[in-house]
């Protein structure tokens, strides 16, 4: 998994790679944002090219919010497609993340 990274403001943007999240790469995608959450707080997820998420992979975001939560950070996420939206208000996730429509709308968000 190559996720593309990108730095705005105070927040680290991770544009999430492929079509879909799932638990052929759930695990992959939580070692590799893993060193970045090391060392960064704020992080955001850019969803634009996921068209599919299963539940390892609402388990691996999950994952990276509680991990830096307990740290003291937060993760954002925006950019969702049409069928992931409807997956996080399905399994009412959109309660428990703050969604954007853009990464820049989600990286200033950490600066208020």
């Amino acid at each position: 998994m190559e996720a593309t990274i990108e730095l705005i403001g105070s927040a680290v943007v991770i544009v999430l790679p492929g079509s879909s999240l799932d638990a052929s790469n759930a695990k992959a995608l939580k070692q590799e944002v893993s060193l970045i959450m090391e060392s960064h707080k704020h992080i955001v997820f850019d969803l634009s090219e996921l068209h599919f998420v299963d539940s390892s992979g609402l388990g691996a975001i999950l994952s990276c919010l509680r991990y830096l939560n307990a740290c003291g950070g937060d993760l954002k996420l925006c950019s969702m497609s049409r069928p992931v939206r409807s997956l996080f208000e399905l399994v009412r996730m959109h309660r428990i993340f703050d969604i954007y429509n853009s990464k820049e709308e989600a990286a200033l968000a950490f600066e208020n």
